[in-house]
């Protein structure tokens, strides 16, 4: 069989499924092709990378021949996927996972470690499949054609520059075009097991997998997230989408530290052939902070202990130095390099690693991390004596700039303004601030943090707020809106039905939404960058919020099961989606999408429950 197809059509973005080891990841389209995947590091290079070049990434195939149709699901409770091929001989299932361990403090030096591994058994259930093994990886981003040569008649080893992997398959394989391939018959009860693992150091000496192994290995990785899954307390009307979004979530977090990646891909295209593509595989402040309350209102402290400690470990330091964002294990220099010669999804160019943004001005995030710490001691501990001193350092540092423009949560390349977002966020740093401090008997200036909360205030609705407009906008002396306004009642700032904020929402639902109804950042903004975007699943779920908060709970129901519809077939989210068709844009899976959706679903519920709006200490991030 013809190896590396010179065309083949690249598959919309919500054609894949996820399965992840909580060290790296992989996608895994309905055909039964993993498309994308890096090791050892969700952030290391990719293995597996066609969905960015489909002629040079490399690919891992296992599929039937004959193929009527499929289905595909996740074991209940799980990560692990199962595909469904009906042939017309006979029906097969694919199962893929990445084994996984409970340990968050895991070490990843251990040569072999099999958290670097992918697994695929093929299952005939009932006629005859023959079925086609494909494995063809290429390094770094496709630029490295490895060397591949069978090692035994069911084992196969390649390696190039730094990397290499083996590849166990129970039907022979061969060696062609510097990769691997096996083909044959599978009848009623014969299954076909597939494994690649990667290698840190190179070495032609691979201990031997059998084929016993990597069954019991499934049954441990089925159980592990079985368990995991008990723990939700969510027992409402959208149980499934929340636990998938939990599960998810968990999928995206970096097991060693706790960090918890924005998204495992880059450069997927905000804009289909535009330039809009970004590295999204780091861990932003926000990330975080967000991340601990959709979890820990849904049972799993654990997790938001995990984030809070990569947050003390990552932000240590000088409150100057903070940065929006940072690598899987605290790393402050992400710097951002286009790869050359990768045509990019659907010829969406530049192909980008790193990401410069990690050096932005970006003042809402002092404000998150001082919220991150009130919301672990409300829900879950008490905040160190250490880290207060550290955080009190950070409120001095607010107190000292918030007046200072910024690059803003967009993070847009057109230079920095006075964002009312970023003003808002401040005004929170100084308000949890107040609240903890209170609350735990914590050492503070409070007066003085009083004093500055209110200075803060008092210019964004004098400001922030333009009157001949009706709307908060999104910077001093702009008319442009912003969707990012649409957190002020979230966050506590604000009542949702002071007339100036509903108006300003009114406005959002007019010219800021697509003809389905879903929101847009923002429009007619010098960001630096040109072309258009999609709307933002985010900024969507958040004016669910603000309808909710405003007691209009049938039109948040009504837009909550709309935005809902956009998941894929598997509950999986894009970071955009086209507001015309309902295309998925952007990186995948996003981690703030499914944490919207898990704080939304919670907001509805309380809502109808109650038969009245939520007030403005159960929103997101908020306290009375």
């Amino acid at each position: 069989m013809s190896a590396l197809r010179p065309t083949s059509p690249y598959k919309p973005i919500g054609d894949y499924g996820l399965i992840s080891g909580m060290h790296s990841c992989a996608l895994v389209s309905k055909d039964g092709s993993i498309d994308w995947c890096c090791f050892p590091r969700f952030d290391s290079p990719s293995i597996f990378g066609r969905i960015l070049d489909w002629r040079k990434g490399g690919y891992f195939q296992v599929t039937v021949r004959g193929v009527r149709s499929s289905t595909r699901r996740y074991l209940p409770g799980t990560n692990v996927l199962e595909t469904t091929f009906h042939a017309e001989t006979g029906v097969a299932k694919l199962t893929d996972f990445m084994p996984v361990h409970s340990n968050f403090q895991l070490e990843e030096s251990v040569e072999l470690d099999p958290h670097h591994q992918v697994v695929r058994i093929l299952e005939c259930v009932s006629g005859s499949v023959q079925f086609t093994m494909e494995c063809y990886p290429r390094f770094d981003y496709g630029t490295i054609v490895p060397h591949a040569e069978v090692t035994g008649p069911h084992n196969g080893f390649a390696h190039g520059g730094a990397d290499s992997v083996s590849i166990y398959c129970s039907a022979p394989l061969r060696e062609v075009n510097s990769g691997f391939e096996s083909d044959g018959v599978l009848r009623n009860g014969e299954k076909l097991r597939v494994a690649v693992t990667h290698h840190s150091i190179v070495s032609h000496h691979v201990d031997p997998i059998n084929a016993d192994g990597l069954e019991t290995r499934l049954k441990e990785v089925v159980h592990y997230w079985e368990q995991w899954s008990q723990i939700c307390t969510y027992e409402g009307e959208y149980r499934d989408d929340v636990l998938r979004s939990a599960l998810t979530i968990k999928a995206l977090t970096y097991a060693p530290s706790g960090g918890l990646v924005a998204a495992p891909t880059t450069s997927l295209p905000e804009t289909v052939g535009g330039v809009r593509n970004w590295d999204y595989r780091f861990t932003w402040i926000r990330d975080a902070t967000f991340a601990i309350y959709s979890l820990v209102i849904i049972g799993y402290k654990e997790e938001a202990r995990a984030f809070k400690d990569w947050l003390e470990w990552s932000t240590a330091g000088r409150a100057r130095d903070l940065q929006i964002m940072y690598g899987l294990r605290g790393e402050r220099r992400l710097t951002e390099v286009e790869i050359p010669g990768l045509e990019g999804y659907r010829r969406s160019r530049p192909v980008r690693i790193g990401n410069a943004a990690y050096s932005q001005f970006q003042l809402d995030i002092y404000g998150e991390v001082i919220d991150s710490a009130h919301l672990y001691r409300k829900f879950v501990g008490e905040i160190d004596p250490g880290y207060w001193e550290y955080l009190r350092r950070v409120i001095n540092f607010v107190i000292d700039h918030w007046r200072e423009p910024d690059d803003g949560i967009w993070e847009t390349r057109g230079g920095r303004q006075q964002f009312v977002f970023s003003k808002v966020w401040c005004w929170v740093a100084l308000d949890r601030a107040i609240k903890a401090a209170r609350a735990l008997d914590l050492p503070g200036e409070i007066e003085k943090w009083r004093k500055v909360r209110a200075e803060i205030k008092e210019e964004v609705m004098s400001r922030g707020y333009d009157a001949q407009r009706g709307a908060f906008v999104q910077s001093y002396g702009s008319k442009a809106l912003d969707a990012a306004n649409l957190m002020l009642p979230l966050v506590g700032f604000i009542k949702a039905d002071d007339p100036r904020m509903r108006s300003t929402i009114q406005a959002i639902e007019r010219e800021l939404t697509s003809p389905l109804g879903f929101v847009y950042r923002y429009k007619d903004l010098d960001d630096g960058l040109s072309g258009e975007e999609g709307t933002f699943t985010m900024c969507t779920f958040w004016l669910v919020d603000d309808l909710i908060a405003l007691g209009e709970i049938d039109r948040a129901r009504t837009l909550f099961d709309k935005i809902r519809g956009c998941a894929n077939d598997l509950g999986l989210f894009s970071e955009e989606v086209d507001g015309n068709t309902g295309e998925m844009l952007g990186n995948f899976p996003q981690a703030f999408s499914h944490m919207s959706l898990i704080n939304t679903a919670i907001q509805l519920q309380r809502a109808e429950a109650r038969g009245t709006a939520v007030g403005a200490s159960e929103a997101p991030s908020t306290d009375s």
